[in-house]
């Protein structure tokens, strides 16, 4: 669990610094500029990002599905080998995927406004302003858009549903009430940021508005980062009782 916790919180951190200080210095300073390479930059990490975030939230609802639905399995179904193939293909799949749309995205022609009516560069919004015809493009957004959005969702749900099915089966009331707590603020945060990446790459271009495609790049690029540390760790006795340890040798360091 914490192996893939730390690679969840290692993109959450990823996903903030590639986005929120560029978008800090845009509101402070109207007009700020950034160069092609920059942009490139900044679509590649986020798509890396984003993408290896979508996998590894259904490998790891398989991993608590395994922990709960078949404990005494757990240790030989989930070893460290397939934790290391699981991670590996996670992060080989991401930035597969984010090179292809980086490459494609910079090598389409822009003419005439050249200004980024969005928060930070995304593949939609450079696509409004390329001059070419790119409806062949947008196919292949979309046909990958359903191997990395609904089919891991799909199998969120269904590790979900089974470990629901389980849990609902405990006779202890006070155990019940602690795993569906647990279970529908993490399906919660699933839900926005599959459902808001789904909203934003699974529509026709046609179909986007400037303004409505700021509001929901939020719900999967800076919302889920702020509420996966509450929801995975915070809410850990074990982390808990180490952040208490890591505060409590703060303090003692700044008395000394």
């Amino acid at each position: 669990m914490y192996f893939f916790l730390c690679q969840l919180a290692f993109m959450d951190i990823c996903q903030i610094l590639i986005i929120v200080p560029k978008m800090l210095a845009d509101f402070l300073i109207p007009g700020n500029p950034i160069s092609p390479a920059g942009c490139g930059t900044q679509i590649f990490l986020m798509l890396t990002m984003g993408v290896s975030e979508c996998l590894l939230l259904a490998v790891m609802s398989y991993d608590r599905y395994i922990a709960i639905c078949n404990p005494l399995q757990y240790p030989i179904l989930m070893n460290r080998n397939l934790c290391f193939v699981l991670s590996a293909g996670v992060w080989m799949g991401a930035l597969v995927n984010a090179l292809f749309h980086t490459v494609f995205t910079l090598d389409l022609p822009y003419c005439g406004s050249k200004e980024i009516d969005h928060f930070f560069c995304e593949v939609p919004a450079l696509l409004k302003l390329s001059c070419s015809d790119t409806s062949q493009y947008e196919t292949l957004v979309f046909v990958s858009s359903i191997v990395l959005l609904p089919i891991p969702s799909s199998i969120i749900l269904a590790s979900y549903a089974c470990i629901l099915s389980r849990v609902l089966r405990m006779k202890s009331t006070k155990g019940q009430q602690k795993a569906l707590a647990t279970c529908s603020s993490h399906l919660t945060v699933v839900g926005m940021f599959y459902g808001a990446a789904i909203f934003m790459y699974m529509r026709p271009g046609s179909y986007h508005s400037p303004e409505q495609d700021k509001i929901v790049s939020l719900f999967y690029t800076i919302v889920p980062p702020v509420l996966n540390p509450l929801i995975y760790s915070l809410r850990n006795r074990d982390v808990l009782r180490a952040l208490r340890k890591l505060i409590g040798i703060f303090r003692v360091f700044l008395q000394n």
